[in-house]
């Protein structure tokens, strides 16, 4: 059982809609408006679609729309380039998935013996291997000692970054901007979702974060959509201190919805330094426990 994908397609076009101003898509606005944003049949008109055609969409159809209807909503929308693409998703997610397709992503995928070398062989950089729910699958000892919070309980792996972010209490102080960190992979669990409608470990996931942190219940409502590639983040590490650092998400084409994230800074900058003492406190604890062995 997966997400109910009418539902999903009638909140996100509702969001949207509601984010667009008559001002903003070029329509004089006459007299009172009793909702926000623009109508359905400002919408179907400004897409060249039929009103009784955008209805049925909005309620949740989008079974059978073309590529080029979903463009001439998107537009209508002012939708960018990942919510354009998040509403191509929830079209082809509209009907069920093969039964072998349910079968292979409900699995947790083998990881290849060439991966687990390409991240030891990361020895500058903290580097781990993730899927789309947000497991961290695989790390570098580097990878481990940056996010050593996540394994004060052991360093068994997989575990999962998103459930640490919500429910942990010390999450907020390890990411310093902890709002934007935790919004921004709610936004990515959702094209997750939309993508991967029949996957339950990732729908149990999405029900228990529901169920147990008010703010993940507030930030999926807003279905909002983010796609992490690259950018800034900061953290906050119980034994290094304060570190800005540059990361990178590599998709690996051969293998299904599968990242390796990299994590890095500038040489001779204070967060380069502390990367450099991250490696070593990372050594004196791996030596510390292979001497206790």
């Amino acid at each position: 059982m997966g997400i109910d994908n009418r539902d999903e397609v009638r909140a996100f076009l509702t969001s949207r809609r509601a984010k667009v101003s008559p001002e903003q898509a070029g329509i004089p606005a006459y007299g009172s408006r009793r909702v926000t944003g623009l109508r359905r049949g400002e919408v179907a008109a400004l897409a060249g679609v039929s009103v009784e055609y955008y209805t049925r969409m909005e309620r949740g159809n989008l079974a059978g729309a073309s590529d080029s209807v979903l463009d001439a909503i998107a537009r209508a929308l002012h939708l960018d380039d990942t919510e354009t693409t998040h509403l191509h998703h929830l079209a082809r997610a509209a009907g069920p998935a093969p039964a072998r397709t349910r079968a292979r992503r409900d699995s947790t995928p083998e990881i290849r013996p060439t991966i687990r070398r390409l991240l030891d062989s990361m020895t500058g950089v903290p580097a781990f291997l993730r899927n789309y729910r947000f497991d961290i699958l695989a790390a570098n000892p580097l990878g481990m000692a940056l996010y050593a919070p996540l394994f004060v309980s052991g360093p068994a792996l997989p575990v999962n970054s998103l459930r640490f972010t919500f429910l942990n209490p010390h999450a907020q102080m390890f990411y310093p901007e902890w709002a934007k960190t935790a919004r921004s992979a709610v936004g990515a669990l959702r094209i997750a979702a939309a993508q991967n409608p029949h996957d339950q470990q990732l729908m149990n996931l999405i029900g228990e974060l529901s169920m147990r942190s008010d703010d993940f219940r507030t930030w999926w409502a807003a279905q909002d959509v983010y796609v992490h590639r690259h950018g800034t983040k900061r953290f906050h590490h119980p034994a290094i201190g304060e570190l800005e650092l540059a990361y990178e998400a590599l998709e690996l084409p051969g293998d299904e919805a599968l990242s390796i994230v990299t994590y890095s800074a500038e040489p001779g900058t204070a967060s380069g330094d502390g990367l450099e003492l991250l490696a070593t406190w990372a050594a004196t604890k791996q030596s510390a426990t292979a001497g206790a062995e």
